[in-house]
């Protein structure tokens, strides 16, 4: 059986990514396409546990080179126990977050340097890269609008963290994307969720077609 395909969604917080996820899976399921849909950090028993310790509000103390090592950390259980095994499978994983948010949000924005984060996480994934990134691209301010206004989302450490934060985080995306322009592709997370899911479909079945 062929391998699958290793598919991650990526953008800063209130890009909508898990709106988009739900509506592509529905567009996947119409066409009988095997798929599954993960997240990060969690995504397995272990690797929720060290995301709980990572975004509990009461956590504010903590280092940030433990924050990467925890994401790191929960990032490896998860390939071992969930990715990995569907990768075998030939199944498409739809991974909301992965190892580019560690090199936005630790890397760039907290400073500690892309190039660092990306090395221990090479460690932790057996240099396991995503085989096509989508970056939903919202400047942060419509993003903490948006997290205003959603009263059933759940507010977590990260949201606790003041707009030059968030704007950080999204240059640190902006740099990805130029470091990275055959994986990364940038959808507009202004535009309608439909008008989002349908620029993801031309560039996603194409690469299912081919594998």
């Amino acid at each position: 059986m062929a391998r699958g395909l290793f598919v991650t969604f990526e953008g800063g917080d209130g890009s909508g990514k898990t709106t988009v996820i739900h509506e592509l899976e529905k567009r996947l399921d119409k066409l009988q396409i095997s798929y599954l849909h993960t997240r990060e950090p969690g995504g397995s028993v272990i690797a929720e546990e060290i995301r709980n310790i990572i975004l509990d509000r009461k956590n504010t103390a903590m280092d940030k080179r433990t924050e990467a090592l925890l994401y790191a950390a929960s990032r490896r259980q998860h390939l071992v126990e969930i990715v990995f095994p569907a990768l075998k499978e030939g199944k498409i994983v739809l991974c909301d977050r992965y190892l580019d948010s560690s090199l936005a949000y630790q890397g760039y924005a907290r400073k500690i340097g892309m190039d660092e984060v990306y090395s221990i996480n090479l460690f932790a994934t057996e240099n396991t890269l995503p085989d096509l990134t989508f970056f939903l691209d919202l400047p942060p301010k419509e993003g903490l609008l948006r997290i205003a206004k959603n009263k059933e989302r759940e507010v977590n450490r990260l949201d606790l963290e003041k707009e030059n934060f968030h704007q950080a985080v999204y240059e640190g995306y902006q740099l990805l994307l130029k470091r990275y322009p055959e994986r990364i592709k940038r959808i507009d997370a202004r535009k309608s969720v439909d008008e989002e899911v349908e620029e993801i479909e031309k560039i996603l079945l194409p690469r299912i077609k081919q594998g």
